[in-house]
C-alpha cells in the first residue's frame, strides 16, 4: 500500500488510483506550511483585534449579530457540529463519504481555511484506517456548504455519531477507543470549515463523471453489438459524415464504432434495407452529445475539487479574512442535473435499440427465441429497460432551478444541488441496468444474425446461390472475442428461463469485463 501526498491540485485519475489501489494519505510539506501558516495568522488576528469575525466569533445563519466571547470560542464550534447533524433518510455509499473525506482533506490542504495542522492529520487518520462516518442523503440545501451531511462526517471527531469501522457500524466513541484517540478539541473557525463547503456533492460528482465516462464507453461497445445483430449499416460512421459536423462527441463516438465493428464480417455484408432506424442511424448524434455534456461537468467537477469552497477564508499575505458565498453549489447543482440528462438518453436511446431487437425483424425471430409463443424470450427484459428509462426521465427534472428560503431570510436562494446530486446517482446506477440490458438482448441477436446470414431460405430470399452449409458470418474480432468472455458468465437461452440472475450476471460482466476493453 503506497501513499499519496496532498498537494496543490488533484485530478480524476488521481483520485481513481487512490481509491482503486487504496492508497494512504500524507501531507505535502507544501500543504503543511500553507495549513500552519494559516492558522497562525487567524491566531495573531484575534489576539490583536476585537472586530467581529463571522462565525469565528460570531453566531451562524441568521445569528451573525450574535457576538460570542473568547471563552466560549470552542464550545462554539463543537455545538455547531452536533446541532448540525439532522441528517435523513437513507445512508450514503461508503465509497461517497470516503471519497468526502479525500475532498475535505484536499480542501483544507490549500491554506485559507484557519484550521490547524492537529485537524487536517485526525481527518487523514480516519481516512487511512478507514473509519467511515455514517452520513445521511438528506438534509443539505447545497448552500452554505454541505452542512448536514459534512456535520455527520465530522461528529466521529468528537467521539459522537456512528461510524462503519472493520466491517461493521459502531458508536463513534467505541472506536476513538480502539485507535487510541482522545475526542478532538475544536479551535476557533474549525468545525465551521469542516461544515461549510461542498464535498458531499462533489464527492458524488467525481464517482459520477468516474462511471459516466466508463458507461459512456460501454455505450458504444454495447451499440456496436447490438449494429451488427439487427444487421445495420455501417454509413451513418463514415468519417466525412462527421467532418461536417465537427462535434468533438459524435466524432468520436464513430471513431469507437468503426474501430469495434473492424474486421466483420455481417457489417460489410449488402443490405437488402437502405436505412437504418434512428436508434442505430443516429447513434453517432446521440451518444456523442452525451459524450460532450459529460466532458462539460467533468470540467466544472475538477474545477470544484481542486478549490476552497468554506467560508469564511483567510488570506494571510493580503491581511483579509472575506465572508463570501464560495460554499454556494449552483455550479454543481446545474452540473448533475444536465448529466443527468444526457445519461438518461443514452439510456432511452439503449432501450430502443434493444426494443427493435426484439420485433421479429430482419430475420431475427420475435422475441429472440427459437419458439416464440410457447416461449416468451426476450419480451419482458424490454419492459423492465423501460421502466428504468422511464424513471430516469422523471429523475431528470432539474433540482437547479428549485429553491426554498431558510436562517430565518438570510440564506434566502439555495442550489438544491444536494438533491441533484443524490437523483444523479440513482440515474448512473439506472444507466448500467439500461445498458446491461441491451447487452444480454444484442448477444442473444448476434447468435441468431450469425446464423441467418448463411441460412439457405435467407440467402433465397437474397437472390443467393449459396445453397447453405451450416457455416455462419462473424461479427469483428473484438466483439467476438467479447461475446465469448461473456457467454462464459450468461449462456445462450433457448427456452424461458428466470432471467432475474442472468440480468444481474450481465450487469456485473460490464462492470469488470466491459470497462476495461479500450477505445
Amino acid at each position: 500500500m503506497s501513499i499519496y501526498k496532498i498537494t496543490s491540485k488533484i485530478d480524476f485519475q488521481e483520485i481513481r488510483k487512490i481509491i482503486s489501489e487504496k492508497h494512504t494519505l500524507a501531507l505535502s510539506d507544501e500543504a503543511r506550511k500553507k495549513i500552519i501558516k494559516c492558522r497562525k495568522y487567524l491566531d495573531k488576528k484575534l489576539q490583536s483585534s476585537k472586530e467581529s469575525i463571522y462565525g469565528i466569533n460570531t453566531g451562524f445563519g441568521a445569528l451573525y449579530n450574535k457576538s460570542i466571547p473568547e471563552k466560549d470560542l470552542a464550545k462554539l464550534q463543537e455545538n455547531l457540529v452536533v446541532s448540525h447533524a439532522c441528517g435523513v433518510g437513507e445512508e450514503a455509499p461508503h465509497e461517497i463519504v470516503k471519497l468526502m473525506l479525500l475532498l475535505k482533506i484536499q480542501g483544507l490542504s490549500f491554506g485559507y481555511s484557519g484550521v490547524s495542522l492537529e485537524l487536517v492529520e485526525r481527518l487523514i487518520n480516519l481516512y487511512n484506517q478507514d473509519v467511515i462516518p455514517v452520513v445521511y442523503q438528506q438534509g443539505s440545501l447545497g448552500a452554505s456548504g454541505d452542512l448536514s451531511p459534512l456535520a455527520h462526517l465530522s461528529l466521529p471527531l468528537l467521539g459522537k455519531g456512528e461510524v462503519y469501522f472493520e466491517g461493521k457500524r459502531q458508536s463513534a466513541d467505541v472506536v476513538l477507543k480502539k485507535l487510541k484517540l482522545l475526542p478532538f478539541k475544536f479551535k476557533s473557525k474549525e468545525a465551521l470549515a469542516l461544515l461549510n463547503g461542498t464535498q458531499f456533492m462533489s464527492a458524488y460528482g467525481v464517482w459520477s463523471i468516474l462511471k459516466s465516462k466508463q458507461l459512456a464507453d460501454c455505450a458504444d461497445i454495447v451499440g456496436a453489438i447490438s449494429l451488427d445483430a439487427f444487421d445495420g449499416r455501417p454509413e451513418p460512421f463514415e468519417e466525412i459524415v462527421h467532418k461536417i459536423r465537427a462535434h468533438a462527441g459524435q466524432m468520436t463516438v464513430a471513431k469507437n464504432f468503426n474501430k469495434l465493428l473492424s474486421g466483420s464480417q455481417i457489417i460489410k455484408r449488402k443490405k437488402e434495407h437502405v436505412q437504418d432506424p434512428y436508434s442505430f442511424r443516429c447513434i453517432p448524434q446521440v451518444h456523442g452529445a452525451s459524450r460532450d455534456a459529460i466532458g462539460y461537468c467533468a470540467n466544472i467537477f475538477l474545477t470544484e475539487i481542486n478549490s476552497v469552497t468554506d467560508n469564511p477564508t483567510l488570506f494571510p499575505d493580503q491581511d483579509e479574512i472575506i465572508s463570501a458565498g464560495n460554499f454556494h453549489g449552483q455550479p454543481l447543482a446545474i452540473a448533475f442535473d444536465l448529466l443527468a440528462i444526457a445519461l438518461s438518453e443514452l439510456g432511452s436511446i439503449s432501450e430502443r435499440r434493444t426494443y427493435q431487437l426484439i420485433l421479429g425483424q430482419r430475420g431475427l425471430p420475435p422475441f429472440l427465441v427459437a419458439n416464440p409463443g410457447l416461449n416468451s424470450g426476450f419480451m419482458i427484459p424490454q419492459y423492465t429497460a423501460a421502466s428504468i428509462v422511464s424513471q430516469n426521465k422523471q429523475l431528470s427534472t432539474p433540482a437547479s432551478v428549485d429553491s426554498i428560503v431558510s436562517s430565518n431570510g438570510q440564506e434566502d436562494h439555495v442550489s438544491m444541488g444536494a438533491n441533484a446530486a443524490t437523483k444523479c446517482f440513482r440515474v448512473v446506477e439506472n444507466l448500467e441496468r439500461i445498458l446491461a440490458i441491451e447487452l444480454f438482448t444484442s448477444a442473444q441477436a448476434l447468435e441468431f444474425r450469425k446464423h441467418l446470414t448463411s441460412h439457405p431460405l435467407h440467402l433465397q430470399r437474397r437472390g443467393g446461390n449459396n445453397k447453405g452449409d451450416g457455416s455462419s458470418m462473424i461479427s469483428s474480432p473484438a466483439i467476438e472475442k467479447l461475446i465469448t468472455d461473456y457467454r462464459k458468465e450468461v449462456k445462450y437461452i433457448t427456452e424461458d428461463v428466470v432471467m432475474y440472475d442472468k440480468i444481474e450476471k450481465t450487469i456485473k460482466f460490464l462492470q469488470n469485463k466491459l470497462v476495461l476493453l479500450p477505445l
